[in-house]
């Protein structure tokens, strides 16, 4: 028996931009698109008639926009994960769509292959930040906190410097896998690590432990090894 598809919701308020969204996820294996919406209001609508496990999400519409949406399905049907598909880049747009509760963030410049590996990792319950978005968050961090990374004596409710050193990568939108490489940690040690940053935080999940990072200027310094490839 094969696997039960995906379901997806695609809103944005652009016929042409969700038609070719459409056609592009059709042509998916896993994926079923079960409806198509032109504001927030009627996204969170089909996503609860259909019980669809994603919405790709536009910000900016007319009515009840992707940032309200995104709120509203996570009291409604927490089981739909949310991934904002849009052209903004900036710090307020970013942040509010994780404080709403959307588990990735692309730019319509993303590749069919990236938004494929975005509703995957949502329907894992991962995050995928675009690189531009990932980095914009890196900046304001750093502008929060532009000294020196924080030791852990500074480290705001508790928090270790191993378990600052995790939660600047999460931020990054790194994996579990990714931060284990970096920090030269078994996945286990990883999750441990993020096990207790989510308890002394009060996040819920990923997006809002990257949101936490963000406030409180929490940034793990880039690897020379990344920054020059």
């Amino acid at each position: 028996m094969s696997p039960t598809p995906t379901s997806v919701i695609i809103a944005d308020d652009h016929q042409v931009v969700r038609e070719g969204l459409a056609t592009i996820l059709s042509a998916v294996d896993g994926v079923h698109v079960a409806g198509m919406a032109a504001d927030g209001a009627q996204a969170v609508d089909l996503a609860v008639e259909h019980e669809a496990d994603v919405v790709l999400m536009d910000l900016h519409m007319p009515g009840t926009d992707g940032v309200e949406a995104t709120r509203r399905l996570k009291t409604e049907r927490p089981a739909t994960a949310v991934v904002v598909l849009t052209t903004y880049t900036d710090d307020d747009s970013i942040l509010a769509a994780l404080e709403a509760g959307a588990t990735g963030y692309l730019t319509k410049n993303a590749s069919a292959a990236d938004i494929h590996r975005a509703i995957k990792a949502a329907v894992s319950g991962h995050t995928m930040l675009d690189p531009l978005a990932a980095a914009r968050l890196i900046h304001a961090s750093r502008r929060n906190d532009p000294g020196h990374p924080r030791k852990d004596a500074t480290l705001p409710d508790g928090l270790t410097e191993r378990e600052g050193q995790v939660l600047g990568l999460i931020a990054q939108g790194l994996s579990n896998a990714e931060i284990a490489a970096r920090l030269y940690l078994s996945r286990s040690t990883v999750k441990t690590h993020i096990n207790q940053i989510f308890t002394k935080t009060g996040s819920r999940d990923r997006p809002q432990a990257i949101v936490y990072a963000h406030r409180h200027g929490i940034h793990t310094e880039e690897d020379p090894a990344q920054r020059n490839r």
